[in-house]
């Protein structure tokens, strides 16, 4: 079962190693792309005079720089989907680990190139960036479906008889928190489905997302009456409120995930067989840009 982020003092969120990267890995493209903003507004021939050009163009320093970095990260990348084929690289971190860094990279990886390639695309690297783009929104589409997959901490996924352990548990840690009978608690986490069917790749999506507004809007409502004292009863323990609308969060989200998991491993299936054409694309592209720039010269400090 999925447990609550580590808590530093006064109930503030521990920031995480892979927020950090993430962060840094975004922040740094953006905010060096804004101070230049001048020299990547200018025409081929504008670059050329600037004093800016020198350091840069895509093989000068900081460009260069920053096309190494976005080389290194794209082929660490690979690493992934090459996990299950190695077997080394499985005893190392957690299938969970592995995908959240791989989305991580994959998220920042278009802005790093952007930089080293100066903002310009055309030709082949107007191909492998546009491949490379789709590549890095594909995969925000199938690490938000695979977190619509019950799955135990190192990423396996759940079996419908341990789903159906794991609510019983959450409804008596529930209930044990609220002072509700286990059957009210039933009751009030229930979210009425949206009518069943066979659903295209879309409408699957469209549901995916429904399911995530009525979680917020049901967890509000509830919140709103488990906030509320009962007649001869103490006001609400703050703590264990939080505790039980975390609970809460987790047990709908699991009675969601498993109305959906049909249509979801469907859609989780479809989007396998569109991401990796899609990367192998980017891949080509990346390496025969890294070929021809070496073998032209482009590839030069000073």
């Amino acid at each position: 079962m999925n447990q609550a982020a580590p808590k530093r003092a006064g109930n503030t969120p521990a920031v995480t190693a892979d927020q950090v990267v993430f962060v840094t890995l975004l922040v740094t493209p953006i905010a060096l792309t804004l101070r230049d903003l001048h020299y990547y507004s200018l025409g081929p021939g504008g670059r050329i005079r600037d004093p800016l050009h020198a350091t840069l163009s895509p093989g000068r320093p900081l460009g260069l720089l920053f096309g190494f970095l976005g080389l290194f990260l794209f082929l660490f990348m690979w690493l992934y989907p090459m996990r299950k084929r190695i077997p080394i690289l499985r005893k190392i971190g957690g299938l969970g680990t592995w995908l959240r860094i791989h989305v991580i990279v994959g998220s920042a990886l278009p802005l790093l190139v952007a930089v080293h390639a100066g903002w310009r695309f055309h030709g082949l690297i107007g191909l492998g960036y546009a491949a490379m783009v789709l590549v890095s929104l594909s995969g925000i589409v199938g690490r938000y479906l695979y977190t619509r997959i019950p799955r135990h901490r190192n990423g396996v996924e759940l079996t419908r008889d341990e789903v159906e352990g794991e609510r019983r548990t959450l409804l008596t840690r529930i209930a044990a928190q609220t002072g509700l009978d286990p059957t009210e608690v039933e009751r009030a986490l229930f979210v009425e489905p949206a009518r069943a069917g066979r659903l295209g790749p879309i409408q699957v999506l469209a549901r995916l997302l429904a399911d995530d507004i009525a979680q917020r809007r049901a967890l509000g409502e509830i919140r709103r009456r488990w906030s509320m004292p009962r007649p001869g009863a103490p006001a609400p323990d703050p703590k264990a409120l939080r505790e039980a609308l975390r609970l809460a969060r987790r047990q709908i989200a699991l009675d969601q995930q498993m109305r959906m998991l049909d249509a979801t491993h469907r859609l989780f299936g479809y989007w396998h067989v569109a991401h990796l054409p899609v990367a192998i694309t980017a891949l080509i592209a990346v390496l025969v840009h890294v070929v021809v720039a070496v073998i032209v010269g482009g590839v030069k400090i000073g």
